[in-house]
């Protein structure tokens, strides 16, 4: 073997390992692009898919909000219409209740005025009577209990009931009425001579006392003048 035969399989020996060197370093290389091409992918692509699962969920936390919110707004509504209807509605009870009851208050003075019915009487021998009759009155009511002995003084209930009972029994307004005399008719009862202000009308009232409502109107007379 001649040394230049010995020299070109040196190099090609040489060329060879040379190639092979190179081979390896790029595999090697290549094989380390790869894993961290995988390393960027797997930890880069987690961190992304928990950036987008965070933005996710909050989103659904403010669209959440959004739908409580509208719901608390919904619900206040709802209360506030709720409340004014009902406040609407006791008003309008309130109102109907006191239409009621000063309907009946009406109804009752009507048949309080209905249901009196008089009737004249003989006069006695009094010259001084124009005409008496009687009705069908009923105690004017009393606020006054146990054994009743009458009171004649000014301001005393006896006084102030005889008032109301003559002014039911004459039609005289009490603020349009004197009361000329006011003294004892007998047991348990008042004999009451009045008029109104001008005195154009005068009336001698009989009273009887009612244990279970007061002073009742028994007769009333029609005087020509005031006789006290």
């Amino acid at each position: 073997m001649t040394d230049q035969d010995k020299n070109t399989r040196v190099d090609k020996f040489e060329k060879r390992r040379k190639n092979t060197k190179t081979i390896t370093i790029l595999s090697i290389l290549a094989a380390v692009l790869l894993i961290v091409l995988i390393g960027i992918w797997i930890f880069g692509g987690g961190d992304k898919d928990k950036q987008d699962d965070a933005k996710k969920d909050e989103n659904n936390v403010e669209i959440q909000e959004s739908t409580d919110e509208r719901d608390t707004e919904s619900a206040d509504t709802n209360e506030s219409d709720a409340d004014d209807k009902q406040t609407d509605e006791s008003k309008d009870e309130s109102d109907q209740d006191q239409e009621d009851s000063q309907k009946d208050k009406e109804d009752e003075d009507a048949s309080d005025e209905e249901e009196v019915k008089t009737e004249p009487v003989e006069s006695t021998d009094d010259p001084n009577v124009i005409e008496a009759y009687t009705g069908n009155w009923k105690p004017v009511g009393t606020e006054q209990t146990g054994p009743h002995t009458t009171t004649y003084d000014d301001g005393s209930a006896d006084r102030i009931e005889i008032r109301q009972a003559v002014t039911y029994a004459t039609g005289l307004a009490e603020d349009d009425m004197i009361e000329h005399w006011i003294g004892n008719g007998g047991d348990q009862k008042v004999v009451a001579t009045v008029s109104n202000n001008e005195i154009t009308e005068i009336y001698r009232v009989y009273l009887s006392w009612n244990d279970d409502g007061g002073w009742q109107p028994t007769k009333v007379e029609q005087l020509k003048e005031v006789d006290y």
